[in-house]
């Protein structure tokens, strides 16, 4: 079982930057795959960005640039430094954590760009 808490978000101005944490607790991280998803209201949830056990990460086309995922296997914690922040990065982001027979998500935490 792995337990997901997402930290981070907030109200912030267009170009402005968060970064988002997720602390992951419950089982061994560094074998786990780690992503960051996103739900506006009245669409469906989309893949941000993850970054897979070895270190290697993955970018949608929407952020790439803007967004760096990264992850701190010694605290068990992954990151999304969100920069040059737009209003339609408004979403509520979810932390995600899987692998082969496992998927488990965190609660969320809501981004909002707006001036």
């Amino acid at each position: 079982q792995v337990q997901l808490v997402e930290s981070g978000g907030g109200l912030v101005q267009p170009g402005g930057s968060l970064r988002l944490s997720c602390a992951a607790s419950g089982s061994i991280f560094t074998f786990y795959h780690m992503g960051w998803y996103r739900q506006a209201p009245g669409k469906q949830r989309e893949a941000v960005a993850y970054i897979t056990s070895g270190g290697n990460p993955y970018y949608d086309d929407s952020v790439k640039g803007r967004f760096a995922i990264s992850r701190n296997n010694a605290k068990n914690t992954v990151y999304l430094q969100m920069n040059s922040l737009a209003p339609e990065d408004t979403a509520v982001y979810y932390c995600r954590s899987w692998r082969s027979g496992d998927d488990y998500w965190g609660q969320g935490t809501q981004v909002t760009v707006s001036s």
